[in-house]
Parts: structure tokens; sequence; C-alpha cells
């Protein structure tokens, strides 16, 4: 393994990349500094944030480099959303994909991003609001939703950590 490459939008995602290198001691970049400091077919962690339920800069850094893992961060509860994830971000089966939960606060997104989320905060936020039988995960999406969350912790990385040091 060479390296960890991560692409953010608000910082979770650089936060949790930080964090796995410190556990594993590979050095992290992001994708633009990967281009010019990690060779073509280099294998690497990547970690990438969802949106829409795909993780973004994917397919770009599969172009240059040979993914061997990666880390979904999104709003949703570390470990869930993985098949919905897989299959819009087309990730080979071989690969393994853990999701993290990230930290949420709509007004740290760029570009496009930022309406978007505080439309869907709008809007499903109230759905889930009224909703009488939340389950604990809508809960905590509806908390997260009204009063933002940081929700980067170093003990989601256990699973990927898992699998690193199984394939070291």
């Amino acid at each position: 393994m060479n390296a960890i490459i991560y692409t953010t939008n608000t910082g979770s995602t650089e936060q949790y990349a930080g964090l796995l290198a410190e556990k594993i001691g590979l050095p992290a970049y992001s994708l633009a500094e990967a281009r010019k400091a990690v060779p073509n077919g280099a294998e690497v962690i990547y970690l990438g944030w969802i949106m829409a339920g795909n993780v973004k800069g994917f397919a770009d850094a599969a172009k240059h480099c040979n993914i061997r893992a990666v880390c979904a961060v999104g709003m949703g509860r570390t470990g869930t959303q993985t098949e919905n994830v897989r299959k819009k971000t087309a990730i080979p089966a071989g690969i393994p994909l853990v999701t993290l939960q990230g930290n949420f606060n709509v007004k740290k997104l760029h570009g496009i991003y930022r309406p978007m989320m505080e439309l869907m905060v709008k809007t499903v936020g109230k759905s889930l609001a009224e909703k009488s039988d939340r389950t604990p995960e809508e809960n905590d999406m509806l908390d997260m939703m009204r009063c933002g969350g940081e929700r980067v912790k170093a003990e989601n990385l256990s699973a990927v950590l898992d699998w690193y040091n199984s394939h070291k």
C-alpha cells in the first residue's frame, strides 16, 4: 500500500484521511496533490464524500491509482448505505467499501452543494420531524439537520483498520 487519497467538501473526509494516516503510517494526499505525488498505478485507500449516493472523486482516482479499499463519508451512520453507495458509484465487488459518518454543517458546503443541501434539510427535515415512528438513525439524521453535528471519530475507522491489518 502506497498512500491514502481523499476528496473532501467540508473537511470530514480530510479529517478521516488524517486519522487513518496516523493509525497506519501512510501519507495522505488530496486527489489534486496525489496527481503529482503518487505514481500511476500505486495501491491506495481512497476516501471520498457521498453526494446522492455517489462517492465523489472515485472514478477520477481509479483512473490514476489501484484502489484497494474505499471509505465513503456521508451523513448516514457508519456502516450503513453500503449496497446503495457501491451500486451508484460502481465500486467493484472485490474492493472493500466502508461507510463513515461525517460532520454536518450546511454553511461549510461549497458551490451548488450548499443550496442543494439547504433544500434537502427543509424538505427531508420537515418530513422526518413529522414522522412519529422514527428509527434511531432517522432521529440522528434529524438532529444533524437541525443542529449540525460533529460525527468524525477515530473509532469509526475500525472496519478499514481491520481490513488493512489483515492485508499488510
